[in-house]
């Protein structure tokens, strides 16, 4: 999903400056370790969604939510004293569920991993290749 150049360069500008807004200037105990994923600007540059991340459980992660929403007017009015646009963007914050689903995927396929490195069968014995030998393949050729 292409944004376009503009919004792209303004999306990364926001992402940068949010983070640093978060991490220096909002003193919300609330907002915990947040991380912010990617901003999605509209094409007008009047919209922008930020996708994040909280460390914790779904407790923290309600927190977090509740924290950022009311820290957004705060943010939204820092953003149009630092970026150089005519209005500032309207924020939405937005958890970002993809973390946890590749955390998912990667566990399942380290699972898989592992299923095959251990041989299932006792009589058959993994060959040099990786495919398994018989205990008949052993002898000389007799």
């Amino acid at each position: 999903m292409s944004q376009g150049s503009r919004p792209s360069r303004v999306a990364d500008q926001i992402r940068g400056e949010l983070a640093t807004l978060l991490a220096r200037d909002v003193h919300d105990p609330g907002i915990g370790f947040v991380t912010l994923t990617r901003v999605h600007v509209s094409p007008d540059l009047q919209a922008a969604r930020v996708f994040y991340t909280a460390l914790g459980d779904d407790k923290a992660r309600v927190n977090s939510a509740r924290a950022l929403e009311r820290a957004a007017p705060f943010v939204r009015r820092q953003l149009g004293a630092r970026l150089r646009l005519k209005r500032a963007p309207e924020l939405t914050f937005v958890y970002d569920d993809s973390i946890a689903g590749q955390d998912r995927i990667e566990q399942i396929l380290s699972e898989l991993h592992a299923a095959e490195a251990s041989p299932t069968d006792v009589g058959e014995t993994p060959g040099r290749d990786g495919a398994k030998a018989s205990p008949a393949s052993d002898n000389d050729g007799e």
